[in-house]
């Protein structure tokens, strides 16, 4: 049990180094913080990220978030940069380097000609006394006063203070801009995210006869046909000018049955659910699938301002869909 018990104490002596270093990233958001930002922000190209092992991880991933959101950038590993991949930036680009020391081999060799093409360098090193830092148009001081690792050896906090600086670059770049969740969603049109971002129920609703729908003076027995027909699990009931009234569902029918009525005597009218629920053709999946499990509804009525019926959906289109 004892070894259990060192297991868990290492573990959180791993966590709370990491939390102090990056605790003390906050007095470092300072103006040369700012410089960055409007170095990135004014880039008319792109961002260039690179860095060396698990510094390149890092830089992959700082890379990766900035262009999902609304900052446009790239990885290049800087070993294979000095042999041809260096042709990928550009002289509107921007180039942001990581490198705990500072002097790392491979970043120094093509610092020159970062330079020659006049490639603003903001640079993200524990050392500010490198190479690399005082090459650099803006330095990022990541330092840390010491690695998770007991060894002192393998990079872990160093990291994680840098992956987290990339994440303030980015989110500080993203809020500048005014990135929206719109914006975000045409970064990431695949997966579940990317459907409850992008999708909206014009984009499935069914439209024209695909639609059940009754006047409001006909009978239940001609509401169950339509239902029956359309298999949505509902009608919608319209007056002349083909506003919706009310909607008739099974859930209507069994109460309806409750009551001995009769379906070949009693109109529609009198047992529908009025108003009914109705939305917007315009309105996200994911808001109409929230509003169906809010009221515990299995379909939505779609409509127009005047409540002009245009279109309906069931939770079984927005299954389809992957709205989950």
């Amino acid at each position: 049990m004892s070894g259990d018990n060192d297991i868990q104490a290492l573990a959180l002596a791993v966590i709370q180094t990491e939390m102090q270093a990056v605790a003390r990233l906050a007095e470092r958001i300072d103006e040369a913080f700012v410089r960055a930002c409007h170095l990135l922000l004014d880039c008319k190209g792109r961002v260039v990220v690179t860095g060396m092992g698990k510094s390149g991880h890092i830089a992959g991933k700082i890379a990766a978030t900035l262009a999902s959101t609304g900052t446009p950038g790239f990885f290049v590993h800087p070993g294979e940069a000095s042999h041809g991949d260096l042709g990928m930036i550009t002289r509107q680009d921007v180039v942001l380097a990581l490198s705990n020391s500072g002097e790392t081999g491979e970043i120094l060799t093509i610092l020159p000609i970062i330079k020659r093409l006049g490639v603003p360098l903001v640079a993200m090193t524990g050392n500010a006394d490198s190479t690399l830092a005082r090459m650099a148009s803006v330095h990022l001081d990541v330092s840390v006063e010491q690695e998770a690792c007991p060894l002192g050896l393998a990079p872990t906090a160093s990291t994680t203070v840098a992956l987290v600086m990339g994440d303030a670059l980015a989110v500080s770049l993203l809020e500048t801009r005014g990135f929206t969740r719109d914006d975000f969603a045409l970064s990431h049109p695949g997966g579940s995210l990317g459907k409850r971002l992008l999708l909206r129920v014009e984009d499935m609703m069914h439209r024209g006869d695909e639609v059940p729908v009754v006047a409001d003076d006909v009978l239940v027995s001609r509401a169950l046909l339509e239902m029956t027909e359309k298999k949505l699990g509902m009608t919608a009931v319209v007056d002349a000018d083909r506003k919706v009234v009310g909607v008739f569902t099974d859930g209507d029918l069994r109460r309806m049955l409750e009551k001995n009525l009769d379906v070949h005597i009693t109109q529609v009218a009198q047992v529908m659910s009025r108003p009914g629920t109705v939305i917007d053709a315009g309105m996200l999946a994911a808001e109409a699938m929230r509003i169906m499990e809010t009221k515990k509804i299995n379909a939505l009525l779609v409509v127009d301002h005047e409540r002009v019926l245009q279109g309906a959906l069931n939770t079984h289109d927005l299954l389809r869909a992957g709205i989950v």
